[in-house]
């Protein structure tokens, strides 16, 4: 029995997919926010001579700059180029057998 997914199927897939790469980008950047902000006022309380707290804060930012290129720019038309290309080779793998 062959399995037919239509337009609006693969439409709603293909959305579903992208909410959860904006939901998970947006839950990173909301946990950013709120640790480095906790780690901030911490660090000013405790050993306000020394800013500790921006240490975390570039490594994580990096983390953060990292999913955020790939949930915006690179992630969506280069996937899906990616799999174009897969694909065509595929098909002409099994057309030269």
């Amino acid at each position: 029995m062959e399995t037919f997914i239509n337009k609006e199927d693969l439409a709603y897939q293909k959305a579903s997919k992208r909410v959860k790469e904006l939901k998970g980008f947006y839950g990173n950047l909301t946990s950013y926010i709120l640790v480095i902000s906790f780690l901030a006022v911490l660090n000013i309380i405790t050993s306000p001579g020394y800013l500790w707290f921006f240490w975390p804060m570039l490594g994580w930012g990096v983390g953060i700059a990292a999913h955020a290129a790939s949930t915006f720019w690179i992630g969506k038309e280069w996937e899906e180029k990616k799999i174009r290309e897969l694909m065509d080779e595929e098909r002409r793998n099994t057309k030269s057998l």
